[in-house]
């Protein structure tokens, strides 16, 4: 049976050496004009704060919600989703930056096993305005010694039952020339 094409974007599942997964707060700037999903990565820019990250881009982690001042009604505001240019001085983006966490997410091809530790670059800035959730996939064809992810297993969900054709879902860590805490280099 075909797997469901129903991306969630990058989901934690575990921690590498069994610890716990955490998020770390960052701010996101008023009036940022890009709406940013839940399970979405996210790149780190100067003064602290975090902005949506395009394939290519060098990430600092997976956005896990936010808090604000809801700029309409004073109240504040636990969010799954950032809504693009919430006016809000107080936004506070909770993101899985640890480099060890492991990510379940999908490809939007055909992955296989063969292709564990391979690269990826990763596909997508949509989300759902409803849940608030992601719809981020590996980009199958990125596969490659380089990319801003590495798969490195299959996911044992159970409704992943066709391991062999495309939208399986997959296990990721980010790869260590693209993960802000990984690099060698400061953000200038």
């Amino acid at each position: 049976m075909a797997n469901k094409d129903a991306p969630f974007g990058f989901r934690p599942v575990r921690h590498l050496s069994g610890g716990l997964i955490r998020r770390n707060e960052y701010t996101i700037a008023a009036n940022y004009g890009t709406d940013i999903f839940h399970g979405q990565c996210v790149k780190a820019v100067t003064g602290g704060g975090v902005e949506a990250a395009a394939a290519g881009n060098v990430i600092l982690g997976v956005f896990g919600g936010c808090f604000f001042t809801d700029p309409t009604t004073s109240k504040p505001t636990f969010s799954n989703n950032y809504p693009a240019s919430t006016n809000a001085s107080d936004i506070v983006a909770y993101v899985y930056d640890d480099p060890s966490i492991v990510f379940e997410v999908q490809h939007d091809g055909t992955g296989t096993a063969a292709m564990n530790f391979a690269g990826f670059d990763l596909v997508g800035t949509a989300g759902s305005s409803l849940s608030g959730r992601s719809t981020q996939e590996l980009d199958t064809s990125t596969a490659g010694t380089s990319g801003q992810f590495k798969q490195i297993g299959i996911s044992k969900d159970p409704n992943n039952s066709d391991t062999g054709s495309a939208n399986v879902n997959v296990y990721v860590i980010p790869n260590t020339a693209e993960h802000s805490y990984l690099l060698t280099t400061a953000l200038s």
